[in-house]
Parts: structure tokens; sequence; C-alpha cells
């Protein structure tokens, strides 16, 4: 109890949290930035059992964020280099890796025997498959993703809580990775952090769980954004950290014909070009307020959701009281434009 006694002595948690601790168990997919981040303080808490699934090898271009390697882990799997530093931090937690990429062919053998599971991956087709068996088992999925210097985290399937698929509908989806789009170790850091926390919160039954929320960290402006989301056409008056934002479909968005705000970085793809549309980029946003009309209504989208959330919040704070934002991404708008275009060519 030594070793654990600074955490100990905190309000709650006690020796009964401790063995609450040693006694959990936590699935943690993906041995990347995210998973680099949110082992070693799983493994230093003194959670009892951690298994970590992951078929990649170690490269030289992870080392400057995944934190777990050196140079002499390159070429060597990520798992087997992981529970070699982990085990040594903490030789009473029982490490199982596997070896593997996660799959809907082994999904359910892997999430079974956990009591949580954590999503560390950054392949989307990975996190539909990951959330729909944790639906199915009734797991707890703490979801993680970064973009450029933005994180994510949120909870889902937690007691009735909402997935991860029923706020983000599973369509064909063009997501930029780290590679594609760039990352700091820092934020890969600090939102794998706040996915441990979330874990450790879990398990100890202590504090406010991001169930139904989504915090949305940006590291350059150290601004911290907490939604609570609700599903448009199931729940529509449930409050959230002011201001309120509404969060629609992409087909609700289209057919109401106001104006559609792409909040994109420019150069990502796909390109949207529409009579209707705008694009400026989150990063401007607050710089080139001038550009929008107040008494239009304003439909902000990104890639895949968030994004607009965060630009719909800096318009609602300056005023603009028309605004929504879509869930979803630009994917969906373009297959919602061709489908309009080849309506109208057929007229013609």
């Amino acid at each position: 109890m030594e070793r654990f006694q600074r955490q100990i002595i905190l309000p709650g948690i006690g020796t009964s949290g401790q063995q609450k601790l040693k006694s959990s168990s936590v699935l943690v997919v993906g041995a990347g930035g995210l998973g680099c981040a949110v082992l070693p303080y799983l493994v230093a808490a003194g959670v009892g059992r951690i298994g970590l699934v992951d078929g990649d090898r170690v490269e030289e271009s992870n080392l400057h964020r995944q934190v777990l390697y050196n140079e002499n882990s390159i070429g060597s799997l990520k798992v087997d280099s992981a529970q070699q530093v982990l085990q040594r931090m903490n030789s009473t937690t029982q490490l199982e890796i596997v070896p593997e990429y996660l799959s809907a062919e082994n999904v359910d053998n892997l999430i079974e025997h956990y009591d949580l599971i954590i999503d560390a991956t950054d392949n989307l087709e990975v996190r539909y498959t990951l959330d729909e068996a944790c639906c199915s088992w009734k797991k707890p999925m703490i979801y993680g993703s970064i973009f450029r210097f933005q994180g994510q985290v949120s909870v889902f399937n937690y007691k009735g809580g909402p997935s991860y698929s029923s706020l983000f509908p599973k369509e064909d989806k063009a997501v930029l990775n780290c590679e594609e789009a760039g990352v700091l170790g820092t934020t890969v850091g600090i939102t794998g952090m706040l996915q441990a926390n979330e874990a450790l919160k879990i398990i100890l039954g202590i504090g406010e769980v991001l169930s139904g929320k989504i915090l949305i960290y940006n590291m350059l402006k150290n601004d911290q954004q907490i939604f609570e989301l609700a599903i448009q056409e199931e729940q529509t008056s449930k409050k959230a950290t002011s201001p309120t934002i509404d969060l629609i479909s992409p087909e609700v968005a289209f057919e109401a014909g106001g104006l559609l705000l792409d909040v994109r970085e420019l150069g990502e793809k796909p390109v949207i070009a529409w009579e209707n549309s705008i694009q400026i980029p989150l990063s401007v946003l607050e710089h080139r307020l001038d550009e929008l009309s107040k008494k239009v209504k304003i439909y902000v989208f990104c890639q895949a959701g968030t994004r607009a959330m965060s630009a719909a919040k800096i318009l609602k704070e300056a005023d603009f009281l028309q605004v929504k934002a879509v869930r979803g991404g630009a994917s969906d708008i373009l297959k919602l434009i061709q489908i309009e275009v080849n309506s109208i060519e057929k007229q013609d």
C-alpha cells in the first residue's frame, strides 16, 4: 500500500478504491500515440489487468509522440515493446498483449473479458466495429481522437448512454489520420491522459463521467469546451454547456435551404462546390465573422462533426442565433449535392 498511498488518501478512493483498481480490467485498442499516453497512467495507478491490441510495428516517425518506444524499438511489434516498458513500471499489473489488429472477426473474443474498453485507434472502421461490439456487450468505450492541435474525448455506451454510432452514423467518410494531418506529441499526450482519467473515474465510481458529452481541447488556445450531445431526432431539449449547440443530420441541413459553412482547413477532401456554401476554416473563423450574415440560417459542417460544434459555439457567442452544427461531415454533404444535381439534370 506504500506505493499507492498518495492516491489512497484522496477523498472517495481509500483502500477500497485501490482494491477496485486492482480488481479491474481494461482493454486498450491501439498502441500508438493515444495508447502510449493512456497505458502508463493505468499501470502506475494499479489497474490489475490490462489488455493491449495492436498489430503494428514501431517506425521512426512514431517516436516523436509514442513515448513508450525508443530508437532501439524500430521494427519491433509495438505491443512487445510496450509490454517490456510497462511491466518494469509495475510488475503486479497483468499485461495481456494481442499482436494483431482488431477486426469484426476477433472483436467479441477480445472485449468479452474486460470491464471497459479504451478506443486509442485512428482508424474509423475499427472504431465503428469496436463501438458495435461494446453496445452488444454493454461495455463502456472511452473514445479519444486527434485533429492537428485539437483533442476530443468522450465516453460511449456507459450506463445506457449514447453510442458513438448513434451520434455519428456510419458512413463512407474520409477522415485524415495523423500521417496526413500532422500532430504534436503533446496533443496526443494530453488527450490520452484525459482518456485514462475517465477510465479511473469509472472504475472508482467518482466524479462526472463524459457520457453523452464530448470534451474538445484546443492546445493552441488552452481552450477547453464540453458539449452535451443530443441525438436531434430523439432528444431536442437537453441542456448543454452555454451556448446550446443543436446537432442535426446532413439531410435536414441540406433541405433547410440556409448557408452551408465548411470549417475544414483548405485542401481537405472532398471539395464542396455549391452555390449555398462557403468555406472559412475554423482556425480563422473568429477573424472572418464579417463575411457572414446574422440574418440567414447557418449550418456548420466539417469532416466528422466535432469541429463544426466548436465553430457553432464561436458563432453563437458572436450573436449568430440561427446556427446549427451538422452531424457527420463533408462526404455526406457531397452525396446530397450529387443527388440534387442528378435530379436537376433528369428534369432538363
